[in-house]
Order: structure tokens, then sequence, then C-alpha cells
């Protein structure tokens, strides 16, 4: 087993070859959009972005595959991983990245252990995979050979139980799964438990055991779904689909804990139709926190208390479209592209850096179904 200095010096290497590729790539990014292929989209989708001007391509395809609604980038920049969202029989699948035209080449497919796999994250050393499957409620481990293809599975997770909602949480529904910022901790935001659970990650092994206290309860019958830490590693969000609310919470990194410091509505105070919740994401410069409205259709915004973690409301700023499952902020923390999976398309923001507002470019693409948007940087 490598000891914990081992494993910090790879970590450290990691990050810097992660930053040294995103120096040489400069402005130029690759943006992939997971998609569902029940109408227009046959699989996961490239584009290319310009972080100066903000100008983006007209996707195309990069690799057909069945419902790849989420995706996750590896930290080499050399590999991409998508989950095929089925109901039974779930799976996985790792790509290779072509960096001249982003384009994919399947390496292999696994089963991801579980039903309607819908979120997938790899640890901060990439040496493994971490899926979230919604129906059955679980979260599995794999790890990743040398050639970025994926092997066995190290370690898994079935929850148990249900919550209010008897129509949304007859069981268990994991519907994310992140890690730490210093790789100890996965937590899985499970929507049918109305919790969010701390697994200590094994980053030599692959492993994940409960932590103690082995979760976090929320507001019943709110559903957490996404989950996102905040630059200073101090604070976390989870944003919760059947509440409309972001709860806020303080994260003590040598424990793995999370206390609650706040729930927020995603929802203008006059607003009484019916919405849902999806994403969550912090800004890079720790001053802004979005969460993405289906039914109001928007993208709400607000401002972070650099000393609680608390949040204000700022505003809700159209999506351009019809329900808003994801969004994506480019690393410069100028720009915002978000994706509308019931109206297939997917608009660019214009970030103001000192308001948080949202101002829409014009540019606007078609994409079926667009569920996920993820930026790499693209090499010169």
């Amino acid at each position: 087993m490598r000891s914990d200095k081992q494993m910090s010096l790879r970590l450290a290497l990691t990050a810097l070859a992660i930053a040294s590729f995103a120096n040489a790539a400069d402005t130029s990014y690759f943006v992939y959009f997971g998609t569902y292929t029940k109408g227009v989209s046959k699989g996961v989708e490239v584009a290319k972005f310009d972080a100066k001007t903000g100008k983006l391509s007209a996707p195309e395809t990069a690799a057909e595959a069945k419902n790849p609604s989420f995706v996750a980038i590896h930290p080499n920049h050399k590999y991409l991983y998508a989950v095929g969202e089925e109901g039974q029989g779930g799976t996985v699948s790792a790509f290779k990245i072509d960096p001249s035209n982003g384009k994919l080449t399947l390496l292999n497919s696994a089963s991801s252990r579980g039903s309607s796999p819908c979120h997938v994250s790899v640890d901060k050393t990439g040496k493994f995979l971490l899926v979230a499957n919604y129906t059955s409620g679980s979260a599995a481990v794999y790890a990743l050979k040398d050639d970025g293809s994926i092997g066995e599975s190290t370690g898994f997770q079935q929850h148990a139980g249900s919550g209010p909602d008897k129509r949304r949480q007859q069981g268990p529904h994991a519907h994310s799964i992140n890690l730490s910022p210093d790789n100890r901790f996965a937590i899985v935001a499970d929507l049918g438990l109305d919790k969010v659970f701390v697994y200590r990650f094994d980053a030599a092994n692959g492993t994940i055991l409960p932590n103690e206290p082995p979760a976090t309860t929320v507001m019943p019958g709110g559903g957490p779904r996404h989950f996102a830490f905040h630059p200073n590693k101090k604070f976390a969000y989870v944003i919760n689909e059947m509440g409309s609310k972001v709860t806020a919470f303080t994260w003590d990194a040598a424990g793995g804990k999370l206390a609650e410091v706040q729930s927020i509505s995603t929802l203008p105070s006059d607003f009484t139709g019916s919405s849902t919740t999806a994403e969550v994401q912090v800004h890079p410069s720790g001053k802004f926190v979005y969460g993405s409205n289906r039914g109001h259709d928007s993208i709400a915004a607000f401002k972070v208390d650099q000393k609680t973690g608390k949040l204000s409301y700022i505003g809700n700023f159209s999506s351009k479209g019809k329900t808003p499952r994801n969004f994506g902020i480019d690393p410069s923390g100028k720009w915002m592209i978000a994706a509308n999976q019931d109206s297939d398309n997917v608009v660019v923001y214009k970030i103001d850096t000192k308001s948080g507002k949202l101002t829409p470019t014009g540019q606007e693409y078609k994409v079926g179904s667009p569920v996920c948007v993820k930026f790499m940087a693209a090499a010169k």
C-alpha cells in the first residue's frame, strides 16, 4: 500500500501536469455534451470554444453511444468516460480523445453494477472511476488501466431505505458522486433518501467505506441531486431537485463532515408554477453559486459570503430554452454554456465577474437532449 507521502506526491505531480497542459492550451477548449439518444442526438457531442471571444463552434458527434447522459474527463485529458443510462443493465464506457479534433474512440465498456447510472467522476490520481446508479441507489468504483480502459470494480455501496415522497422516494436514488478536494472522501447525494453520504475513499485500493457519521440529512422530501465544493475547500453545496433549494454546508476536511448552514430557494418569490432543479456549480472565483431550474427554465445566481459560505440571491436568468438540465462554466469564469434538454439547444452566456449576472451572447446551437456540459483544454 502506498504511503500518505507517496500519495501526496502523486497528487502534486498530477496537478502540475494538468496546470502545464492548461497553460499550453491557452484559451482553446473542447466542450463535450452528454445527451439522451432517444431523438436527434447519436451520442456524445463535441464543439470547440475560444475563451477569449466566447465563440462556440457548431457541435458534432464525437462518438456514437446510447444515452451517454453524463461524462467525465481524465485528469491527463487523454480519456473521457460516459455512463450509459439504461433502466436495467446500465453501463459505463471509456473513450480515447483525439487531441486534434476532440473526437472519441471507444476503448471498452463495463457494467455499472446497477440500473440507470446518471453520474460519473474520476479521482484526482486518475487511477479510479466512480459511478452513481440512480434507480438502484448504489455507488461503484472501478480501477482504470494505464491505457485508459476500465478495469475491475474495486468498491461498491448499496443504499437502502425510502423518503416521505411516495412517488419519487420509494427507494434510494444515488444521483451524483464527487471526490473531495484532497481525494480522501467520496460524496454521494441520494435523492430518494434525502441524504448526502460521505464515504472514505482509499486512493491506493479504490475502496469506499462509510465515514462517521455516514451521512447528512437535508430537508424532508427535498431530493438532494448534485453537489459542488467551494474552491476554498471550506464550503460545499447540494441542490435539492424536488425542494428547489440549494443547501449550503461547511466542510470539515479533516473528518469529512458536512454541517448545514442554510437552505435557500432557487426560484423567485412570486413563482407559483411547478419546477425542479438539476445542476449546481460554484464559480471558479468562489464568489458565486449557480443552479438550474426546470419548469421555471432559468439559471439562479447567488453571491457567496466568503466568511460563512451562506448565499444571497442575485436573480434568475432565462435559460433560453426548455428544461435546463445542466450547464458548464469555462475555467476563466467568463462564460457559461447552458444545456436545455427538452428544447434540444445549448446557449452561451457572458458572466459578469463582478456581479455574477448572466447575459446571453446570442449564440445558440442545436444539440439533441443535452444533459451534461464539460470543458477540456485543447492542445495547440
